[in-house]
């Protein structure tokens, strides 16, 4: 996918990595093309870059690159058409109790134990169990992009899942969430459903979904939020998304 001549594009520098274990689809091979130097890419020049496909993991912003593949679809969510279906408005009911604060990127103890007791029990063996405090710090509390945290309580004070956003121009980037492993109903669901509504709030049109991936199972709940766009061959268009 070529790059628009525009200054934004014309500061940064774009290169391929070498290929690496693809983590959706097996027995594939994946690269990205990086921008760089990160400490030029502020919540401007992002805004630019994720309506051109990148995505952000600490002060690495990536797209795919990948040789004869093009599985991984950029996908945005619009938030003023979206209209839930019935399992989203069950979702959205039984959580309705929660209580979201948005928060600047913070160390939290609290946070740090969901986030470990989340990756052993959903991605137990893929590394992310693993992570120390300063590669959860480097990964989510480590950005030049506008981003926030938001966290969600019980009305008893009991933490219940944690979300990270970057706020660009036009929409809000989800970058990550992470929950109580323990918690009953969907919180996944409903985290999305929350960003939709912040979007709404605050007269934002698009909530960015990362990438869709049609065969990857993890990645294929995506298409679930309707109407979306997804980006093929650098111009973004309603996907049936069957």
């Amino acid at each position: 996918m070529s790059l628009p001549n525009e200054p934004t594009f014309q500061t940064l520098q774009f290169y391929a990595t070498a290929a690496y274990p693809c983590s959706y689809l097996p027995d594939k091979l994946a690269r990205s093309q990086v921008a760089a130097p990160t400490h030029l890419i502020d919540t401007a020049a992002y805004s630019k870059l994720i309506r051109r496909g990148f995505r952000r993991s600490g002060l690495f912003t990536y797209r795919p690159h990948c040789d004869n593949c093009q599985a991984c679809l950029p996908i945005r969510v619009d938030a003023s058409g979206f209209q839930p279906g019935r399992t989203q408005q069950r979702t959205w009911r039984r959580h309705r109790e929660l209580q979201a604060r948005v928060l600047p990127l913070l160390w939290s103890e609290e946070h740090y134990a969901m986030y470990r007791r989340y990756q052993r029990s959903r991605h137990p063996g893929a590394g992310m169990d693993e992570d120390d405090a300063n590669q959860y710090r480097e990964f989510l509390l480590t950005s030049r992009v506008d981003s926030r945290l938001v966290e969600f309580r019980l009305p008893s004070g009991e933490l219940q899942m944690v979300s990270l956003i970057d706020l660009v121009e036009d929409g809000i980037s989800a970058v990550y969430t992470f929950f109580d492993p323990d918690a009953r109903g969907s919180l996944g669901t409903y985290g999305v459903l929350w960003q939709i509504e912040y979007c709404r709030r605050h007269s934002l049109p698009w909530l960015y979904l990362g990438y869709w991936i049609r065969e990857s199972r993890k990645m294929a709940y995506k298409n679930q939020y309707r109407p979306f766009q997804v980006l093929r061959q650098g111009d973004w268009a309603e996907d049936g998304g069957d």
